[in-house]
């Protein structure tokens, strides 16, 4: 793996930089799960999407730079180091995207990529269903074929689906054949959040606004043409998805990154304190510097024609415990004032659901025992 980067990788970066502090907005945006910070959000990602900031990995045809993944993992260093707002648009561009890449039609990519990167359409993941949540193959929601109309029509229950209160339009996998196993006859669809049949519950947050919803589907018709992939090959598309998720793309280094500098700048500001908090302000940063190395790591891999792989799971591991420990870290750094500081005490309530979303950590643990160490499959 080689850390020095070539011309044009600088010349990217710095690019970047003097766009970023050029158009980051100077006072936080409000909260995306508000719909006025819903609308204040859908606006920056149409400003990034102006200058082809949005999508920086993506083909130019859909408002990307056809930049490198190297690149990409370089832009969002700058983003995170220049106090970007969080991206609205994260589940379509980040876990969707890749999936239409891959398996979608050339119809589908055209519809759905460029009203996606520009923030037009806001996508939902609807995954989790009431008694299928991180055992994603024991979903429930069915999909039955409707051959006079050409289509599928859905019933079911979605849970705990991120953006679903404001968003538009959502994905997710439904049992298209009962008499299969557990991993088989699922299909991956494509469907508005505002079509007849389809109820929106939001769910409301720790910091009490809807980040979640329950979705409800009542004979919901969705044409063959929002079938993502083949019917029936649903937990393959299903799993690329959950590979991205768990492993380069939902958690960039540039976050850690940024969030472990603010720390070391709060040790400062707090002029030290017990020798305790100062070690773990250290091991912190070197956390972040360490999965920093890795995902650059990672990318050499990829860029050599690798995978992911069942790594992603000590990849997830390994942020979602480190995002914790930084703000829990920061709390007990400001002491009684920690509930007087928002962006710390919002970013430690966030941190909280990280070892559970994306498949809790105990499945990841499972994943990592079975699949990397091949210790035998414990009893559940």
């Amino acid at each position: 793996m080689n850390l020095d980067l070539g011309e044009r990788e600088r010349v990217f970066r710095q690019e970047a930089r003097a766009w970023l502090s050029e158009h980051v907005p100077r006072t936080p945006l409000p909260n995306m799960d508000t719909p006025r910070g819903f609308a204040a959000h859908r606006e920056w990602e149409a400003t990034l999407a102006a200058d082809r900031w949005s999508v920086v990995s993506w083909p130019r045809e859909y408002l990307g730079r056809g930049a490198s993944l190297l690149e990409w993992v370089l832009f969002e260093e700058e983003y995170y180091r220049a106090g970007g707002p969080a991206r609205v648009a994260q589940n379509g561009i980040s876990l969707l995207a890749p999936i239409i890449f891959g398996y979608g039609t050339v119809e589908q990519r055209e519809r759905y990529l460029r009203p996606m990167a520009d923030g037009a359409e806001i996508w939902a993941q609807a995954w989790s269903e009431p008694e299928a949540g991180s055992d994603l193959a024991a979903l429930r929601s069915t999909a039955v074929r409707d051959d006079t109309r050409g289509g599928w029509v859905l019933n079911g229950q979605k849970t705990w689906s991120s953006r679903a209160a404001f968003a538009h339009r959502g994905f997710g996998l439904f049992r298209s054949d009962p008499s299969a196993g557990r991993h088989r006859g699922l299909t991956y669809f494509l469907f508005p959040l505002d079509a007849d049949g389809v109820t929106v519950r939001p769910i409301r947050k720790l910091d009490g606004h809807p980040g979640f919803a329950e979705i409800f589907f009542t004979d919901v018709f969705v044409p063959d043409a929002d079938v993502l992939g083949e019917p029936g090959d649903g937990w393959r598309v299903a799993m690329s998805t959950a590979g991205d998720e768990r492993g380069l793309s939902l958690r960039s280094p540039g976050r850690f990154r940024a969030a472990a500098d603010r720390l070391v700048g709060l040790w400062r500001e707090r002029g030290g304190g017990a020798p305790a908090l100062g070690e773990r302000v250290a091991d912190a940063w070197i956390a972040a510097q360490a999965y920093r190395l890795y995902t650059f790591a990672t990318v050499t891999r990829l860029a050599a024609g690798g995978d992911v792989g069942a790594e992603g799971s000590v990849n997830k591991i390994f942020w979602s415990e480190l995002d914790v420990h930084l703000h829990e870290t920061a709390l007990d750094l400001l002491g009684p004032e920690a509930e007087l500081h928002g962006d710390w005490m919002d970013g430690y309530l966030f941190a909280l659901a990280g070892p559970i979303y994306a498949g809790t950590n105990e499945i990841q643990r499972n994943i990592v025992a079975e699949r990397l160490l091949g210790l035998p499959r414990g009893n559940r």
